[in-house]
């Protein structure tokens, strides 16, 4: 189903909003989004202007903040002097991926704040949780992504997840 080019516009502000109101710059956000809806998943700066109407400078300042995030590549066809951008495959399992080495710094800065304050200080307390936690989802990660990896083969071995059937995102459901 191809949607009207003014649903789709709705849904691409609509989906941004969301990702804008839990921290995302808007403008990558935006741009974000348009890549995730285009049936390619591909498209150059000019088609990402024109779609957004937005200026060629803030198409490449959203895809600089994309790229360095690691949520879309760049591309060039054979021959074309034009680049095109791209949401990688497996966007979200890269970016949980490429969390582990945030998490990791954020618990070595959180460590060296315990031994600042003296690990019987309240604020130690607050900073010993957040260890905690940033320690679980660095050791539980893993096997989550496995978890979900054989759930989505399974799903795909059976006719489930597929472009085409959002929605589905198990072979239960």
């Amino acid at each position: 189903m191809t949607p009207a080019p003014d649903e789709l516009h709705a849904y691409i502000e609509r989906f941004a909003g969301v990702l804008t109101d839990t921290g995302f710059p808007r403008m990558p956000a935006r741009v974000f989004v348009a890549l995730m809806t285009a049936p390619s998943g591909r498209m150059t700066a000019a088609e990402l202007a024109e779609t957004l109407q937005i200026s060629p400078a803030a198409v490449s300042g959203a895809v600089r903040y994309l790229t360095q995030l690691q949520l879309v590549g760049r591309e060039r066809e054979p021959g074309s002097r034009r680049d095109r951008y791209r949401v990688f495959d497996e966007v979200w399992r890269e970016a949980m991926l490429n969390r582990d080495f945030v998490l990791g710094r954020w618990q070595s800065a959180l460590t060296e704040g315990i031994r600042l304050l003296g690990e019987d200080s309240p604020a130690s307390a607050r900073l010993g949780e957040s260890l905690h936690f940033f320690t679980f989802l660095r050791r539980e990660m893993p096997a989550l992504l496995e978890r979900y990896y054989r759930e989505r083969e399974a799903a795909l071995a059976s006719g489930g997840v597929q472009p085409s059937q959002p929605g589905r995102t198990s072979p239960d459901s």
